[in-house]
């Protein structure tokens, strides 16, 4: 069966599950889509940069023509080391993409019917690292800054103090009286120190920043911003009035822990969900759900590989709920 093709971008992808199907029915069939999404100008040898049609090996190596070295299809990928079919990962990328609110690890090991609940978790913590484009481009225009804080409920503190929650930072686009694209990124404290940095890799130079009246922000003119203050103590408007879009923005963020997630997120790989939130938001228009399987697909060939050691740190996955 055809896939869908981009009418512009010549985009290859499956337009239903169907086609996804029956499209990568093997293991060959999904090997062919990564070499094509790895090298779509062509085979090029890790070794000597040659370019050329390779040798296909037995043990499903390539090797180079030129300096006759071996290149693994799946090396330097989130696929990397795998012992699992690629064509249950590509299901895999399927129904991450193809939910409107992805899918949870319990979710995902009964629905392709995977051994463990550690198989399904550390799989989807891979593909969260494949959900952020290396050199995105910044924010443009006009953006709301703010911070939001994920956890329980805590007592004895006021203000922007926390005692165990976790600090996320929160940049929005405005687009006319909408959200444009967003940028999320978990902070240590919300002193300058650590707001600065986030507007400087969050949004584009000359752009204009609309804060609160929080000290934090107060360097950003020295660091090429346009800064719009408003403080929200001297004026009528409450703070979810004078900035809506990140209110809006953080409050669908918590939404999408608690429903999806069940609250089950741990600090230490809060980062991970917080980017498959903004792949999820900035493409929330997207009507072509294949579309979104490719992006993932190309991406996911695109950065390292994560070994289970390096996800789980010091805590493994969370029990599921």
């Amino acid at each position: 069966m055809e896939s869908a093709r981009h009418p512009i971008r010549g985009v290859d992808y499956p337009r239903t599950f169907q086609e996804l199907d029956e499209r990568f029915r093997d293991d060959a069939a999904c090997r062919d889509y990564i070499r094509q999404l790895r090298w779509p100008d062509g085979f090029v040898c890790s070794h000597c940069k040659g370019i050329g049609e390779p040798w296909m090996m037995s043990d499903g190596l390539l090797r180079c023509r030129s300096c006759h070295g071996r290149t693994s299809l799946t090396a330097d990928t989130v696929f990397q080391g795998t012992r699992k079919p690629l064509r249950m990962w590509f299901l895999a990328m399927w129904f991450v993409t193809s939910q409107k609110n992805g899918v949870s690890a319990l979710g995902l090991q009964r629905v392709l019917g995977l051994g463990s609940y550690e198989t399904a978790w550390t799989w989807l913590h891979k593909l969260r690292r494949a959900m952020v484009r290396p050199g995105r481009d910044r924010l443009t225009g006009a953006v709301e800054i703010d911070e939001t804080y994920v956890g329980g409920p805590e007592q004895g503190t006021k203000g922007r103090e926390t005692a165990s929650k976790a600090i996320v930072a929160v940049a929005a686009e405005k687009n006319g009286r909408g959200i444009g694209r967003i940028r999320l990124r978990r902070i240590m404290d919300v002193s300058g120190d650590s707001l600065i940095p986030f507007v400087k890799e969050a949004v584009t130079p000359g752009s204009v920043v609309h804060t609160d009246g929080w000290s934090g922000y107060s360097d950003l003119e020295n660091a090429g911003y346009k800064h719009q203050i408003t403080v929200i103590s001297r004026g009528n408007e409450l703070a979810h009035e004078v900035l809506p879009r990140v209110h809006r923005a953080a409050s669908l963020l918590k939404r999408w822990l608690n429903g999806t997630h069940q609250g089950g997120v741990q600090h230490q790989h809060l980062d991970y969900y917080l980017d498959e939130f903004t792949f999820r938001f900035n493409r929330r228009h997207s009507k072509a759900r294949g579309l979104l399987f490719h992006r993932l697909a190309q991406q996911a060939v695109a950065v390292g590989p994560a070994p289970y050691r390096t996800i789980v740190g010091t805590e493994g996955p969370a029990k599921p709920r």
